[in-house]
């Protein structure tokens, strides 16, 4: 995870609205990995039992994945996603032992709106920026 973008930098680009549409947008072409990482940090927000600091670490990490504007743009091809997943991920490490379980389950739950059984047991390995499954 070297060499990480300067994600909090893109804080004010997160808006509910912007992250619900740029999920459902690009759900299929990030995979499982991407979008339950996103989620996970999504409903992490809402918890007291995670710090303001770590909640501005995920409000720049979610804005960073909603910006048209990062190092790799999105439209090329696989590559395009992967420093996505690499800030999600870091930010989710941060964050990781205060993720609830309910948390995870409603993240696997939305999943389902986008991914098939197989598909969602990709996500499982969460930490891995390895691409989990052929985009669509």
């Amino acid at each position: 995870m070297a060499n990480l973008p300067d994600f909090m930098k893109y804080k004010d680009k997160f808006s509910e609205s912007g992250f619900v549409e740029k999920i459902s947008r690009v759900a299929k072409r990030a995979g499982s990995k991407l979008v339950y990482a996103a989620l996970i940090l999504y409903y992490t927000l809402e918890s007291p039992k995670v710090s303001l600091k770590d909640k501005a670490y995920i409000i720049g990490a979610l804005g960073y994945l909603i910006s048209p504007l990062d190092v790799v743009p999105d439209a090329i091809p696989i590559a395009g996603l992967s420093d996505d997943l690499a800030v999600l991920v870091f930010v989710l490490q941060r964050v990781w032992g205060d993720v609830s379980d309910d948390v995870k389950e409603k993240a696997k739950s939305k999943l389902s709106q986008w991914f098939d059984d197989d598909e969602i047991g990709n996500a499982d390995d969460v930490f891995s920026t390895e691409p989990s499954e052929t985009p669509v």
